[in-house]
């Protein structure tokens, strides 16, 4: 089957608008992603999906530049965006990157590409349960992807309104009865701090990977990340309570939105 790595991004972030071209390293955060992703294995491209807002056209303009594929579609319905950026690239199985999980794990994406060829699943994500989805871990969710079927974008759009389009676009696969799906469920051999998380949401995140990227090598892994916050705590105090408002928002945006 077809599978590509598609990265959802947009610049008008009402958090940290441009995150995608901040530099960490001197490297901007997109570039940085896409670097990482080129070691997995078992995919054929990595797309950027983003919109056709005039406001992404300055993250066109680096695209271009950077000869990294790209797909401009729908601003408000994600998965419209992928059902539409897969037609174009005859895409069957979609690897879900978000564009600001610069920490997202080559390991754990081969792994997620391989269990859904070889299971036939429709829908993989990682968790840490085997039954209920948990949207606010920080640290699995910032490592591993999800992945499904184009084909079953069909099967659950039923379950679409104005409040899933964007955020929480992935519990509309969770929460359908009309689809195989998997929880990838992961437990970590190491103590996660509470406060960690493994994105660029807000401008805290920016700063604490910043400073975390001082002392990661390439090929890092997470265990590389927890070993270094456990010897240096300080640096957590970047996203202290963090996590606490951006649940609070996700849930605001859920109900709201």
């Amino acid at each position: 089957m077809n599978v590509d790595i598609f990265i959802p991004a947009r610049l008008d972030s009402s958090r940290l608008p441009k995150k995608h071209l901040k530099k960490i390293n001197n490297i901007p955060a997109i570039e940085l992603l896409v670097n990482r992703l080129q070691k997995v294995k078992g995919f054929r491209n990595i797309v950027v999906c983003t919109t056709n807002k005039k406001s992404d056209d300055e993250l066109i303009e680096f695209l271009i530049k950077k000869e990294i594929l790209y797909f401009r579609g729908d601003d408000t319905d994600i998965l419209k965006r992928f059902y539409d950026a897969a037609q174009k690239f005859q895409t069957e199985i979609i690897i879900d990157v978000e564009g600001d999980k610069i920490y997202t794990e080559p390991f754990f994406v081969t792994k997620i590409i391989s269990e859904m060829k070889d299971n036939d699943y429709d829908f993989m994500i990682g968790n840490d349960s085997k039954t209920k989805f948990n949207p606010g871990d920080h640290l699995i969710h910032g490592i591993i992807p999800a992945g499904f079927k184009v084909s079953s974008i069909k099967k659950v759009s039923k379950l679409k309104n104005e409040t899933n389009k964007e955020t929480g676009y992935k519990e509309i696969f969770v929460n359908s009865n009309n689809i195989k799906k998997k929880f990838l469920v992961f437990a970590s051999k190491f103590e996660i701090p509470p406060d960690l998380r493994l994105t660029i949401d807000y401008i805290d995140d920016l700063n604490f990977a910043k400073k975390l990227f001082c002392f990661l090598k390439e090929d890092f892994t997470y265990e590389d990340i927890l070993k270094i916050v456990k010897d240096k705590p300080e640096l957590l105090k970047e996203i202290e309570k963090i996590n606490e408002k951006w649940l609070k928002n996700y849930h605001n945006e859920m109900k709201n939105s």
